[in-house]
């Protein structure tokens, strides 16, 4: 009879147990899950070189450069972390005193490019300026290149760990 009452009082300590242990494991499990995710570590370089003479000078190597000379401006993004980037943005700014080239933003497929005229606080396609007409009324027009502060680049694809995403545009001097 003491046999059965210990058994009896013994299973809820044991019901206690097996929940305590595969609660454990979900927790465990999880972790791991997390863990093996990784997370990114994005690097992103910025190199500048402007063409004299038919060469691409670096700029770090130049002292000064001309009203009329091209700047031509590369962001490489590469993830050295251990999880996908998703999601990923790089922006590239416009230096006071130049001007962007139209047509010379380029990046890999799958990217889209949006430009900025109030200096990264919105961007758009094709940003639009308010004009006043002869008449007193107000039409959106697109914004000169000249007003152009920032490009952006966004691609579709997930910057997978290992991977690199390069971006580049062409700036004149003033």
């Amino acid at each position: 009879m003491n046999s059965i009452r210990n058994r009896r009082a013994a299973a809820p300590l044991l019901a206690l147990c097996v929940v305590a242990l595969v609660g454990g494991a979900a927790l465990a499990q999880r972790q791991f899950v997390k863990a093996a995710a990784g997370r990114p570590e994005i690097k992103v370089e910025l190199a500048g070189s402007v063409e004299r003479g038919g060469q691409a000078l670096a700029l770090d190597k130049v002292e000064n450069v001309k009203p009329g000379e091209i700047l031509d401006w590369r962001i490489v993004s590469s993830n050295d972390g251990t999880g996908a980037a998703r999601d990923y943005k790089a922006v590239g700014h416009i230096p006071a005193g130049t001007t962007l080239v139209a047509g010379s933003p380029a990046a890999e497929s799958g990217s889209v490019v949006t430009y900025s005229i109030d200096g990264g606080k919105t961007y758009a396609a094709q940003p639009v300026v308010e004009e006043r007409q002869a008449d007193g009324s107000v039409k959106k027009v697109a914004a000169p290149v000249s007003m152009y502060t920032e490009v952006r680049y966004e691609w579709s694809d997930a910057l997978a760990p290992g991977g690199k995403l390069s971006a580049s545009y062409k700036v004149r001097v003033k």
